[in-house]
């Protein structure tokens, strides 16, 4: 028997262990529910404090597979990763399943190398706000709208009400400052790897082989292979997690007392309602690409 197999694994020189962090879903504000979790700074904040924090692991993987959705969650994400990257001095690697694209591709910039699936979908440098128009339909059925406010703004873009030129300029304004944020962020992560002739800030989405042809991520391949093909076929994947209490909601670092059966109930009362139209708005960020 080999002596270094009856060391602690601590000891052993062969062995690699990395941690992951998992960030799937839409980015939404907000806290979790029992019926789903947002992705958002403040569902991975402990996790990534733990990964960044495992001082013999050479890098640090998270698993991106996201559609997009909060410019600011996306965001305040990306700036915690490059915090984190630079305080423990570490490089990250992003692995991107599905989807990484919008705010998920805003996340991936993070990444000292992104390394997708060929068949990944990677891009939709763009910023989008939808909404419906109730204004025929609440006239046909004889409803009036009555709404009384301080401010001739404040009800701008009211979807009971037929469309204001000045409200679409405005939101339109809005969303360039957005776009040109999210832009500037590109550049200054791809620098030249981007490829220059290229269009690639229309709002357009690739393939993982053609994003990678435009530049705009490194690598083609799965976090388990390329990983062990870099740091040896015993190479652990730790998959980071934060605490959750019974509900599924990440547990405070302080307890604030227990919580009876009617308390839980309550809680989930409450929760529902907000849950199904979490859910129904993320379907619809999923469906924009097949999924």
């Amino acid at each position: 028997m080999k002596f270094s197999k009856i060391l602690p694994s601590r000891f052993r020189k062969d062995e690699v262990k990395i941690p992951v962090v998992k960030m799937h879903g839409a980015i939404m504000s907000g806290g979790s529910s029992p019926f789903k979790q947002n992705l958002n700074i403040a569902s991975v904040a402990e996790p990534l404090q733990r990964a960044f924090e495992m001082k013999k692991a050479p890098i640090v993987a998270i698993s991106m597979n996201s559609p997009g959705g909060s410019p600011v969650q996306s965001r305040l994400i990306h700036s915690r990763i490059r915090e984190l990257a630079q305080q423990h001095n570490k490089r990250v690697l992003i692995f991107v399943e599905d989807v990484a694209a919008s705010g998920g591709y805003l996340i991936s910039l993070a990444g000292d190398e992104i390394i997708v699936d060929e068949t990944s979908i990677v891009g939709s440098i763009g910023v989008v706000a939808a909404t419906f128009g109730f204004d025929k339909a609440i006239a046909k059925i004889g409803v009036e709208r009555r709404v009384y406010t301080a401010g001739k703004n404040k009800v701008g873009l009211d979807p009971f009400q037929p469309e204001n030129k000045g409200d679409i300029a405005h939101i339109k304004k809005l969303q360039k400052e957005i776009h040109d944020v999210f832009i500037n962020m590109v550049k200054e992560s791809r620098g030249d790897k981007l490829d220059e002739k290229a269009d690639l800030f229309n709002g357009l989405y690739w393939t993982g082989k053609t994003a990678k042809e435009l530049g705009l991520v490194d690598t083609l391949g799965s976090m388990s292979a390329v990983l062990k093909e870099r740091y040896g076929e015993k190479t652990e994947l730790v998959l980071m997690q934060a605490k959750r209490g019974l509900l599924g909601r990440t547990q405070p670092s302080i307890s604030m007392g227990g919580a009876s059966l009617g308390n839980i109930g309550a809680q989930i009362a409450q929760s529902l309602p907000e849950s199904i139209l979490n859910t129904a708005s993320e379907k619809a960020l999923w469906a924009k690409y097949g999924l």
